[in-house]
């Protein structure tokens, strides 16, 4: 047997916090070395934070962090550990996505990044310079980098950072062929729904087709508006042996047997034929050679199979019934990357301008959850001094989303505050009229603008006044639309559903009514969705129902679909409307969408749980000035 011990570490960093960074993870690496810890592994991109983007163009944000790299390193010269963690390097002109490893006081080599994603919210090509396959430069007085393995006196190291993994065609296969047994990847994967299962799917493909051991660690905490989930795996030739906790700091460890990888090399013909063939019609791979010795190992004992059977299945987990699992997932993705971004700029009070409606409801439960989770059940009462709820009333304002919102105030004890608007809207009104021309008068648009206005004003003005982080709490479906106002609703410090659709928004409201019982909820469930910025107002009455509304999106901006196509597919997916009013729909939702782009490109920070969103920095990039002639045949 080889038995070894490996750690897989979700640390949460800060971008340009490299000493903070640094020092979380030299806490961690402490504990690591104490458990005799043979291998650990860390996030990409550890020591400056993740994604840095255009601040790697800063020759003294790059130099720093060999700076911290080295410090790591020799603070653990004591330690038998091997650390692998990620790192900016530079060469010349050229900046290097890289994964170092540390071993006895010493950096022993920096591999960097060969595949450099340029899509959805990556824009890596822009800053970095790839690896190459067969590289070999030396930096930092002489210390390696480019493509090389690590021979330790427990077994061979390959190293990767990130998106190398999410190919078959990437640098472990050549790394495998050449003699890794296993293989660390340094990650920073923004989480998106459904992620998890597609990783863990891919991660054992991986190490099947390259006869390998894979030990995964992923970055955890919101930065800006990604959210990291972490969860790390270790899977050996397919077989998954560790999975990670996600959303939480901290680290996991297991133990494996490396033998069990050669001798399920030995016995695939198919993969040593492979690797022959491959050794003899490419260069020689560098080898680095560790002098020290690694981290004990003779007390570490053979991993017992679940359920302690090798031919039985483990014992059943507790079966989570799926709507449980898609709400608590989100729900803990938007409570970090919101409770991440309040703590790491500084804010002191969350704000919000509670409308008794859907959208401020969901974000009120959101930062509760971020709340209760920070502060626990013993300090119950700091929870709810966190955050500040106001209510403000025009003359259109009803009184069941009054009670509604007072309600759920009281039910979680967050300070809730009437201040109403009306005076301000009546003098507003009454400015904008003054500045008209003869013949000239208020349409009914502008007047339900000031009132959003006016309450944006005052929220603003409160955040200036407390240091508080105001939320915008619009969905993704009515941003699409432009059904929010500039300078009203749709203002705040950051976006905390804007990209959840409204179908979601419901769904979590109806599971959350359920788990909790607040009385709240289910008040401002009880009445019809709207604005309430005029007599009897319906979103779905104004714009279409929202299922059809979120399937237009989807179809449009997800699936690429021309808008004669969106029609068609509709008819697929509601058979029981009329065909004639699904294509009225479908013109509204083109309409609505191509002119509103302006609006959307303004909104602030949003945080990202999907692959499709409209933050256009990070997603959906489309031109603010466009006609729609394309799609439309005549």
């Amino acid at each position: 047997m080889r038995l070894i011990k490996v750690a897989l570490a979700n640390v949460k960093t800060t971008v340009g916090a490299v000493r903070s960074n640094v020092q979380r993870a030299r806490a961690m690496a402490d504990k690591m070395s104490a458990e005799h810890v043979t291998l650990a592994v860390f996030p990409e991109q550890l020591v400056s934070g993740y994604p840095p983007e255009d601040l790697v163009q800063w020759h003294k944000f790059v130099e720093v962090q060999r700076k911290e790299l080295e410090a790591f390193a020799k603070a653990l010269e004591v330690s038998h550990t091997v650390f692998v963690l990620g790192v900016t390097v530079a060469l010349s002109a050229h900046r290097y996505n890289c994964a170092a490893v540390v071993h006895r006081g010493r950096v022993l080599g920096l591999v960097p990044k060969e595949k450099l994603p340029t899509y959805n919210v990556f824009y890596e090509k822009r800053t970095f310079t790839r690896g190459t396959p067969f590289m070999r430069e030396d930096v930092w007085d002489g210390v390696p980098l480019g493509d090389m393995l690590f021979r330790f006196d427990w077994g061979v190291l390959g190293v990767e950072v990130c998106e190398d993994i999410w190919t078959p065609d990437g640098p472990m296969r050549r790394r495998c062929n050449h003699g890794a047994e296993i293989v660390c990847n340094v990650s920073a994967s923004p989480y998106r729904l459904g992620v998890q299962s597609t990783r863990r799917e891919m991660i054992a493909t991986r190490s099947s087709d390259n006869q390998c051991t894979i030990a995964y660690a992923n970055q955890v905490g919101g930065q800006d508006g990604l959210i990291f989930d972490g969860g790390g795996f270790v899977s050996q030739n397919g077989r998954l042996l560790h999975e990670s906790a996600r959303f939480v700091e901290g680290f996991e460890t297991t133990v494996l047997d490396l033998d069990r990888t050669q001798r399920l090399r030995a016995e695939n013909t198919t993969w040593r034929s492979d690797a022959v063939h491959a050794v003899a019609n490419e260069q020689k791979m560098v080898v680095v050679e560790a002098l020290e010795r690694g981290a004990d190992r003779s007390t570490l004992k053979y991993p017992v199979p679940p359920g302690v059977s090798f031919f039985l299945p483990p014992p059943a987990a507790p079966r989570v019934e799926a709507r449980e699992a898609f709400c608590e997932e989100l729900l803990d993705a938007l409570a970090l990357g919101l409770g991440d971004y309040f703590e790491k700029n500084r804010f002191k009070l969350i704000g919000i301008a509670l409308s008794g409606g859907r959208d401020s409801l969901l974000a009120l439960l959101i930062a509760w959850r971020y709340a209760e989770r920070r502060f626990g059940p013993a300090k119950k009462a700091e929870a709810q001094q966190l955050i500040r709820t106001f209510y403000m009333p025009t003359r259109y304002s009803s009184s069941k989303t009054q009670s509604a919102a007072e309600l759920i105030a009281k039910e979680l004890g967050v300070p809730f505050a009437i201040n109403s608007i009306e005076e301000a809207f009546a003098r507003e009104l009454d400015a904008a009229k003054a500045m008209l021309q003869p013949g000239e008068s208020l349409n009914p648009i502008t007047e339900q603008n000031i009132q959003a206005r006016i309450r944006g004003a005052r929220m603003w003005n409160w955040s200036n006044a407390t240091g508080g982080l105001f939320l915008q709490t619009g969905n993704m479906s009515e941003k699409a639309m432009g059904y929010t106002t500039i300078g009203g609703d749709l203002e705040g410090g950051i976006s905390v559903i804007s990209n959840l659709p409204k179908t979601v928004v419901i769904y979590l409201l109806d599971y959350l009514a359920e788990k909790t019982g607040f009385q709240g909820i289910k008040g401002v469930l009880s009445h019809p969705a709207g604005p309430e910025l005029a007599a009897n107002q319906e979103g779905e009455k104004e714009l279409m129902p929202f299922p059809i509304l979120d399937a237009c999106f989807a179809l449009y901006a997800g699936e690429k679909l021309a808008p004669s196509d969106v029609k068609l597919a509709l008819q697929s997916l509601f058979p029981q409307v009329p065909a004639e009013r699904l294509g009225e729909n479908v013109d509204r939702f083109f309409r609505y969408f191509s002119q509103s782009i302006y609006k959307w490109v303004q909104a602030p920070l949003g945080l990202h749980v999907g692959n499709l969103d409209l933050d256009r920095e990070r997603a959906l990039q489309l031109p603010v000035v466009q006609s729609l002639e394309w799609g439309n045949e005549k």
